[in-house]
């Protein structure tokens, strides 16, 4: 497993000076985001589309850091409701796999996107209960809506031999590993997960646990190594479905952490020897939204952690076994 960083948090700077630094603090590989929400500051995606002598110069740079790209982002809606933001988000998605194709890059990473509860609604609207019973009716409608636009974004995908990584978030349809699993059971195997624990925590779900569900179906395709902290005193009273601000942290749930900061070191060894067992050896991208620290120091600690965490070697053979 490399240890990788999304670096839409180093935005500010030029991409060369972004991967030097990361460089420096000894990372192995880089996520860009191209478009939708994670923005496109380190990639324009319709700069480098179809231009060979772009790509060029970004594998010329890519190799003078001694970096590669894990995955491109493009994290959005495709499923909105509003269709001038449904066609944007579609195309940003379709042209993120285009370019990963003409850059070598296995893996676009995104979201599964979150229809409204009905054909005639304007907003996307997350179920999380079946009753009264119009959220359920609700529900299969969205998935109606997902099934047909996910079939053929997939097999888009499979022309262009690349992996659609979602990640399972919380408003929007795919939110845990059961959805996730629905999803790639009704398109290919292309569709999987960019498995990001932070929002499985909150949620209740065993992080362990569910590597080793996606992971029996092969179908984890990217990783994101980033943190979250649940604060019992709040949960207590309010539960984890938290609308405060994030930048409101003393009086929420749970926030994000840098890695770390919200499971110990034995939590993240026993993460990373789980995504072995599975035959995991991708990237572990770190995503940095700790509202408590700056970017780079949430990045150094992070890296830190997971030096120690991550195996350098492949496993030797079991002679005591024998």
């Amino acid at each position: 497993m490399d240890i990788g960083v999304l670096t839409v948090p180093l935005g500010g700077q030029s991409l060369d000076d972004a991967l030097a630094y990361l460089s420096d603090l000894g990372v192995d590989a880089v996520e860009l985001g191209c478009g939708g929400f994670p923005g496109d500051d380190h990639l324009e995606r319709e700069a480098y589309l179809d231009d060979e002598e772009k790509q060029a110069e970004l594998e010329a740079l890519l190799d003078e850091h001694d970096l590669r790209v894990s995955a491109l982002a493009t994290h959005n809606n495709p499923l909105h409701p509003d269709d001038e933001r449904a066609a944007e988000a579609d195309r940003e998605l379709r042209e993120a796999i285009r370019l990963a194709d003409q850059l070598d890059v296995n893996t676009v990473t995104g979201f599964s996107g979150l229809p409204a509860g009905g054909p005639d609604d304007e907003v996307p609207n997350w179920i999380t209960a079946p009753w009264p019973t119009e959220h359920a009716d609700a529900h299969e409608y969205q998935w109606r809506v997902a099934d047909e636009y996910w079939s053929d974004l997939a097999a888009h995908a499979g022309a262009h031999d690349v992996d659609v990584a979602i990640e399972m978030h919380p408003n929007m349809l795919v939110y845990e590993p059961r959805g996730l699993l629905e999803l790639r059971r009704r398109t290919n195997d292309r569709i999987g997960a960019n498995f990001d624990p932070s929002h499985l925590y909150w949620q209740g779900i065993d992080v362990t646990e569910a590597i080793r569900l996606l992971g029996e179906h092969d179908a984890i395709h990217h990783f994101h190594a980033k943190d979250t902290k649940v604060y019992d005193s709040n949960a207590r009273e309010k539960g984890v479905l938290d609308t405060a601000p994030y930048t409101d942290e003393a009086d929420r749930s749970w926030l994000f952490r840098s890695i770390g900061y919200g499971h110990d070191e034995s939590h993240w060894k026993d993460v990373v020897s789980t995504l072995r067992m599975i035959g995991y050896d991708g990237a572990l991208s770190i995503e940095h939204e700790d509202s408590l620290t700056s970017a780079r120091e949430g990045l150094e600690k992070a890296v830190d952690v997971l030096d120690r965490a991550v195996f350098e070697t492949q496993p030797g053979d079991a002679y005591w076994a024998e």
